[in-house]
């Protein structure tokens, strides 16, 4: 499965990724590297929660256009 991760950067350099489609679903790591790594593995401990709690392994997320 592929999903749609977003990444920045904290008030203290650390690399934070959440997988949006997944409530919950956040990592971080020292680099950004790192931090994908550990998404992965949180991505794929939140799906089997999720199964195993019966709820929707995924919500849904869209994207919206502005206008600015």
């Amino acid at each position: 499965m592929k999903f749609i991760v977003t990444i920045d950067r904290d008030e203290d350099g650390v690399w934070v990724v959440e997988c949006p489609s997944i409530p919950g679903c956040v990592s971080q790591g020292e680099t950004k590297e790192a931090a994908l790594e550990n998404i992965k593995e949180a991505i794929a401990l939140c799906l089997e929660v999720r199964a195993e709690k019966g709820l929707p392994l995924t919500i849904e997320t869209r994207q919206v256009e502005v206008a600015a």
